[in-house]
C-alpha cells in the first residue's frame, strides 16, 4: 500500500494539482492520496510530482486511501464536491485502499 499526503510546497509554487490534493485530503474519511499500483497516477511537475492526482482536460482523476469505516460512496461524493470547482469538469474518484484504525 502506498499512501501520500501532499507535502509542504512554497505558496508561490502551488499548482492546480496541489490545490486538488489539499482539497482531497481535507475531506473527512480520506486518509491520503494513492499513486496507483505502479505509481502511474500523478501530475508531473518540474522537480516533483503530485501523487494521486491526474489532471485532465477537462476534469481529473483522483485516487485515494480511505479510513476504515468511512462510507465509500458518500466519501467519494464529498471528494467530487470538493474538487469539481477547482478543475471545472468531471472528477473520477478511485478508492485504492482502506487503512485500519490507528494506522499512520
Amino acid at each position: 500500500m502506498s499512501s501520500d499526503r501532499p507535502g509542504p510546497v512554497d505558496a508561490t509554487d502551488r499548482t492546480d494539482a496541489d490545490l486538488v490534493a489539499e482539497a482531497v485530503v481535507a475531506v473527512p474519511g480520506v486518509h491520503g492520496l494513492h499513486a496507483g499500483v505502479v505509481g502511474e497516477v500523478a501530475t508531473y511537475l518540474p522537480g516533483r510530482r503530485v501523487n494521486g492526482v491526474r489532471l485532465l482536460e477537462p476534469g481529473c482523476d483522483v485516487h485515494v486511501v480511505l479510513e476504515f469505516g468511512a462510507p465509500i460512496q458518500e466519501t467519494s461524493d464529498l471528494v467530487r464536491q470538493a474538487v469539481r470547482p477547482l478543475v471545472g469538469g468531471p472528477v473520477d474518484v478511485t478508492v485504492e485502499d482502506v487503512v485500519a484504525p490507528g494506522s499512520a
